[in-house]
């Protein structure tokens, strides 16, 4: 019998993923929640605009268009539904439902590979919550989706390689950028450098992006402490203050912010699948298992691209290849198996280079744990339930909550619509270092069905 195979993203990892399936000669069903393919990174603009791969994506133009190109190719060999939000995963079933009409399906499989992707890791700063704020991930859709800026005079805060791409990006598309704030030191150490110096001409390019920001006018400060984000309730943003490398207080006006601090793996259909996690001391965060081909520990569900391992866009084409090879191998499938063992070692050597310049990104712009540590007590950590640092704290301190999803019963962080995404890991930050303790005794927050919430309208599933 032929196998069910389902694909969830249609990201540089679940185009590839999809590609590999259908080169041998299968029909896999395609889910994405965005109307159209290409993930984040290389989100494709609305139908009807007409800016060209170069104005949209820069430098990986070329990489963004091929990704496109090989995606339309797919169509009428895949069953594509876009629009449609994996929302919970039971034993051999992905759950759906198509967000315009509502409709739920439950579908079937023999292997699944989820390509969830990531979105920015966040840090709370004092007045994260007023108007204004924003990820570096939503600052970036606003420009790519809807051809606009979050701001007329904005700043961008946080540290990694997104920082300084999201900033080059409005500058190019007119916009006015104040500053860009990060927090990790300007010159890396050696051991960061070692893995950096995997891929010189990414390391490059970085540098470059930061020299025609310098080129332009705009204040770029490292080794900052952000302190606040100044305005109000009425108003929204009007300022950010910050601690510059020497120790001195600095004041840049803006009335809008983008934040963040590299990405975070979007793991949630990973943990309702019960995989295992590991805790990766490097950048300080959970990740599910896999072995060297993207296996999970649960049989049957396969994991590439950033909701994995965070290697970017070239490592995730890889992993997501990788991965569906190794499903059409182990459920014995002629075609998949050669192509498995012509392919595994080449795809497994890339990945490899990947991993090791992701090191070097985690050395170089380090998640900066002492700063959620340090959060005053009246700062908001949880945006979507106002839970304060001072609360977190109390739930320590006087309530013994020593481990995060306890913490998240007394305080209710985690509880509001983005379960934890914003403020988890800041969260777990301040909890450790309130009951003195490592990071990785705290956990992680349980991921719940639904991974993301459901209209009123949604009808009951049908089976496929």
């Amino acid at each position: 019998m032929t196998p069910r195979m389902v694909v969830v993203g249609t990201g540089p990892a679940g185009v590839r993923a999809a590609q590999a399936l259908v080169q041998a000669g299968l029909r896999p069903i395609v889910i994405d929640e965005g109307r159209r393919d290409g993930g984040q990174i290389y989100r494709r603009q609305p139908e009807g605009f007409r800016r060209s791969h170069a104005t949209l994506y820069g430098s990986e133009a070329a990489k963004a268009q091929s990704l496109h190109r090989d995606f339309d190719a797919l169509h009428g060999q895949i069953e594509h539904r876009s629009e449609t939000l994996a929302w919970n995963l039971t034993a051999g079933q992905l759950h759906t439902v198509h967000a315009p009409s509502g409709r739920t399906q439950t579908l079937a499989f023999d292997a699944l590979i989820v390509c969830a992707g990531a979105t920015d890791r966040l840090m709370p700063v004092p007045g994260w919550q007023r108007a204004g704020c924003y990820s570096l991930g939503a600052a970036q859709i606003a420009l790519k989706a809807q051809a606009c800026a979050i701001g007329s005079r904005v700043v961008f805060i946080g540290s990694g390689p997104l920082l300084y791409l999201v900033a080059a990006q409005y500058l190019k598309a007119g916009a006015r950028v104040e500053a860009v704030l990060d927090t990790a030191p300007a010159l890396p150490g050696w051991a960061a450098l070692r893995g950096l110096l995997r891929r010189p001409r990414l390391l490059l390019r970085g540098i470059a992006l930061q020299a025609a920001l310098r080129r332009a006018g705009v204040a770029v400060l490292n080794g900052v402490q952000p302190l606040r984000i100044d305005g109000s309730a009425g108003d929204g943003v009007s300022g950010v203050v910050v601690r510059d490398a020497r120790g001195i207080e600095r004041r840049f006006e803006a009335d809008a912010v983008g934040l963040g601090w590299h990405l975070r793996a979007e793991t949630q259909l990973a943990d309702l699948a019960r995989c295992e996690f590991e805790f990766e001391p490097v950048s300080r965060q959970w990740l599910p298992r896999i072995d060297d081909c993207g296996r999970s520990s649960t049989r049957g569900v396969y994991l590439a691209g950033d909701g994995a391992r965070l290697l970017g866009a070239d490592g995730a084409e890889a992993a997501g290849r990788l991965a569906a090879l190794a499903a059409l191998h182990d459920l014995g499938h002629e075609g998949g198996r050669a192509r498995f063992a012509a392919e595994q070692a080449g795809l497994q050597r890339t990945l490899a280079t990947m991993d090791g310049f992701r090191a070097g990104l985690a050395q170089a712009f380090p998640w900066p744990h002492a700063h959620a540590a340090a959060l005053p007590d009246d700062a908001v950590v949880c945006r979507c339930e106002a839970v304060t640092a001072g609360e977190l704290r109390h739930s320590v301190r006087a309530l013994g909550s020593q481990e995060l999803n306890r913490a998240k019963a007394f305080s209710r962080v985690g509880m509001g619509r983005c379960q934890g995404r914003f403020c988890a890991h800041a969260a777990a930050e301040i909890v450790a270092a309130s009951a003195h303790i490592p990071i990785e005794q705290v956990g992680r927050l349980r991921g719940q069905a639904p991974v993301k919430p459901l209209l009123m309208s949604t009808q009951e599933a049908g089976d496929e």
